[in-house]
């Protein structure tokens, strides 16, 4: 090794104390989408309040370790970038339908044959980065930080549109209070301080909401000091072949969204994502999933929220979120932990959101500002992808007479856009060599 190679900063071991914090702040951004899935198919499924407690902490703890698998690497997978694991979005109808015919073994035979399917698939799709020249990365960038938003906006309003004081006149000033917040530590602070924004932020705002009254701890006491997770708690996979072929279609989603997800962090961190980064992740993608059928879980893919904590902090080490992993697996251990957590009022998690998530949307921007669109057809690309991934945002049910399998990939606007983009780039630009869509001389050594 010469003298004057540098070490990535994606490979920068930092002091434990920031380790954690900044690990922490990671695990605080992602809490809430972590455990919307398992409160949806307890909800869904009819279950009992301790079976809920119980997919809670299961999916807590394996998330933890997909995510120690994605960011220091475990055999021939990991991408070893600063990307968190959390459960997909996507499988949430297709679990639901398979629930209420086979029950939760039936859920958890199909994902782990889908997880193992990703798993094989892996390599051949990963070819697909052919396919991702700046204008498509920069396209999918935006889509995601603009089909997040919503997210943040309905935190903002309380979390749960079916409330009767959904966006009343508290939640919305706690939602903008937590905002200035963050803008105040990260404008006004430097360094370590100022890369903590959204921690502070959330502290703060959680504080004075608890001054206000609204913060409701009664779940930390009711929860249990130890949750431990064993295999097939809920008893033996059975292997339905409907039910198999649905979770495959919904894995083949989720590996899209990965790759855009990959590529987003990889423009972000300055490391382009090469062909065999991709089929690593993937490969962690679909080893989780199979861990996620076996622990009681459900299908990982890469968390699209986190992304824009990195663009917002600028804090680049895989270390970080590996801490987060960490904090992950405790939570899912000790469920008291867990609770104090979801204890953050959803307004606070909305004023945080709405910065971490338009960071995204602006980290694609400014991909798509490097983009040649002068005498090439790219304008069409990103306009057209756009405003398909923007259609479920207008009309959520614009696509309920498409097909089952249909919908899978059209309700998600990150899935449609994404196609999208590469179908119209591939049609009007043609295809890029191998290898030359991770554009940018390597400049450093890991």
């Amino acid at each position: 090794m010469q003298n004057n190679q540098l070490k990535h900063p994606v490979d920068e071991m930092l002091p434990l104390g920031q380790l954690f914090t900044y690990g922490l702040q990671h695990v605080l951004a992602m809490y809430a989408g972590a455990v919307a899935v398992p409160l949806i198919i307890a909800n869904a499924l009819g279950l009992s309040k301790a079976e809920l407690i119980y997919l809670i902490n299961a999916d807590l703890f394996t998330c933890g370790i997909a995510t120690l698998i994605q960011t220091l690497g475990f055999w021939n997978m990991g991408i070893r970038i600063p990307i968190i694991q959390g459960v997909t979005f996507a499988a949430v109808t297709p679990m639901i339908i398979i629930g209420k015919t086979h029950g939760l073994t039936g859920i958890y035979g199909s994902i782990i044959v889908a997880g193992f399917v990703t798993y094989l698939m892996s390599p051949y799709f990963s070819r697909l980065i052919r396919f991702f020249p700046p204008v498509v990365t920069g396209t999918i960038i935006t889509i995601i930080g603009v089909t997040l938003m919503p997210v943040a906006v309905r935190w903002a309003a309380g979390g749960n549109p079916a409330a009767q004081d959904f966006a009343a006149f508290p939640y919305i000033c706690l939602a903008l209070l937590t905002l200035v917040l963050v803008l105040f530590f990260y404008r006004c602070f430097k360094g370590f301080l100022s890369n903590i924004a959204v921690l502070l932020g959330l502290t703060c705002g959680t504080g004075i909401a608890a001054v206000l009254g609204m913060v409701n701890f009664s779940q930390v006491a009711s929860a249990g000091w130890l949750g431990i997770t064993t295999p097939f708690a809920f008893g033996l996979p059975t292997f339905d072949p409907a039910s198999i072929l649905a979770m495959v279609l919904v894995m083949l989603v989720v590996m899209t969204e990965t790759t855009g997800d990959c590529i987003a962090v990889g423009e972000i961190i300055d490391k382009p994502v090469t062909q065999q980064d991709l089929t690593r992740c993937l490969r962690a993608d679909g080893f989780s999933t199979m861990l996620g059928g076996i622990l009681n879980s459900f299908p990982y893919t890469a968390f699209a929220q986190n992304v824009g904590l990195v663009g917002l902090t600028k804090v680049k080490s895989r270390f970080v979120v590996a801490a987060a992993g960490v904090i992950l697996v405790l939570l899912g251990l000790f469920p008291k932990l867990a609770a104090v957590i979801a204890a953050i009022p959803s307004p606070v998690l909305g004023g945080a959101g709405i910065a971490m998530f338009g960071m995204v949307a602006a980290s694609g921007i400014k991909t798509l500002a490097k983009v040649q669109f002068d005498g090439t057809h790219n304008i069409m690309v990103v306009a057209v992808s756009l405003g398909i991934g923007m259609i479920t945002l207008a009309v959520p049910n614009f696509y309920h007479n498409f097909p089952s399998w249909a919908q899978v990939i059209l309700h998600s606007g990150i899935t449609a856009g994404s196609v999208a983009a590469i179908v119209l780039n591939a049609v009007l630009n043609g295809t890029a060599k191998p290898g030359e869509a991770a554009i940018g001389k390597q400049e450093y050594i890991g």
